[in-house]
């Protein structure tokens, strides 16, 4: 990798202590070519929620995959798609609205893709460029979605190249605030994590999401909750959103939708989504992969999966425990299985995370600075299993 990939991408450190090489993974442990077995807290990024290589899943790609790789996602559709797109209304806007209320999907690969969806979504439905965000909002690095990913860090070497359409606030602001900034404002989106998951788990006060969604209500902009990270189970709902009763105009998500398969979708209400125009047999908005049926044949599988296990439920339950045990260490915020202890410098973090690593287990620091520790394990791990590994955190610090 050294040789051949960019140097950007993967940080090899000369000693040999990261990383380690992913050789295979099983419900909630990892295994490296030497065959050492690690318990992973992270859930790849958030992605296992239903555990990894989940047989129902697995099962349900293998089986796609023996009878249609690859179809014309905008030209010639599979069954598939539209079954999914049908089960992502149903989990949502017509979930949270008594059936009253459908949704409609652009799906993508990955979850900026998602995010770019939905801002495209918001001129086409407003014909207001303006986005307002959030600072510390990590939305991806796609260059639409980068320019609402408020990070200097990731902005800084590319800011010559990214349009000037977003203003950001202060996340967690009042409503005066939000009102200003949204009042007289070519203004058509407001674009939120429910949770921010790279800014270093950080859960806004519970009015936060209901004033963002009567903001938008009086001045005529869109409300967009980026769940990528948030969605499925993660925090102890199905959708973080549901903790405040709020309802967005469009969600995205991606991540454990599929539990393993580059797939995303932003998901609006399907009056909104109208706004698109009809197809004249080109679509304006569209990729190769779009609804692959690989990953709509995971997701579908995914879903039926967190349904029938009660992931969400068992997330909320074993979150609540989670927390307390890390509030016993120090300072720690979280909701469900979306959980960070935040410690004084990017510098012990680090020496944490690579000591946890030896101890066989996976977590990685997140926040500006680097000095959260996250847990977001797969939604199927045991109280007993969270349990040592909060044990070798408190020997480690």
């Amino acid at each position: 990798m050294r040789d051949y990939e960019s140097r950007n991408v993967t940080f090899i450190n000369p000693d040999g202590s990261w990383p380690i090489v992913w050789n295979k993974a099983c419900g909630v442990h990892v295994w490296d070519p030497a065959g050492k077995k690690y318990l992973d807290l992270t859930a790849a990024f958030g992605v296992a929620n239903a555990g990894h290589a989940n047989p129902a899943v697995v099962r349900a790609g293998r089986q796609q995959m023996g009878e249609l790789l690859h179809a014309m996602g905008d030209v010639h559709p599979h069954p598939l798609k539209a079954e999914l797109a049908r089960e992502l209304s149903r989990i949502t806007f017509e979930r949270w609205t008594n059936g009253k209320q459908r949704g409609k999907t652009i799906f993508g690969n990955s979850g900026f893709e998602a995010v770019e969806a939905a801002i495209k979504t918001a001129l086409v439905a407003t014909g207001k460029k303006g986005v307002l965000a959030f600072e510390g909002g990590y939305h991806g690095l796609g260059y639409g979605a980068l320019a609402a990913t408020h990070r200097d860090f990731f902005r800084a070497p590319f800011r010559a190249q990214l349009a000037e359409f977003v203003e950001f606030a202060h996340f967690g602001c009042d409503e005066r605030t939000i009102d200003s900034l949204l009042a007289g404002k070519a203004i058509g989106a407001v674009l939120v994590e429910p949770v921010q998951g790279r800014a270093g788990i950080r859960v806004p006060p519970p009015e936060f999401l209901p004033m963002l969604r009567a903001a938008c209500d009086r001045h005529g902009a869109l409300l967009i909750v980026d769940e990528i990270f948030t969605g499925f189970g993660r925090t102890g709902r199905w959708f973080a959103c549901e903790h405040t009763d709020t309802l967005p105009d469009l969600i995205c998500l991606g991540k454990a939708l599929t539990g393993g398969f580059p797939l995303s979708a932003c998901v609006g209400r399907a009056n909104v989504m109208d706004a698109w125009p009809p197809s004249s047999g080109e679509a304006i908005h569209t990729s190769t992969f779009l609804g692959h049926p690989v990953g709509c044949a995971m997701a579908l599988a995914q879903i039926k999966e967190i349904r029938a296990r009660k992931l969400p439920e068992r997330s909320a339950q074993l979150g609540s425990v989670l927390l307390k045990q890390l509030q016993g260490i120090g300072p720690a915020r979280g909701l469900g299985l979306m959980a960070g202890l935040e410690l004084q410098d990017s510098g012990a973090a680090t020496l944490v995370v690579k000591e946890m690593l030896k101890r066989g287990y996976i977590l990685l620091p997140e926040g500006e600075h680097g000095n959260v520790l996250s847990f977001t394990p797969p939604l199927t791990i045991t109280d007993a299993q969270l349990s040592s590994a909060v044990k070798a955190l408190h020997a480690t610090l």
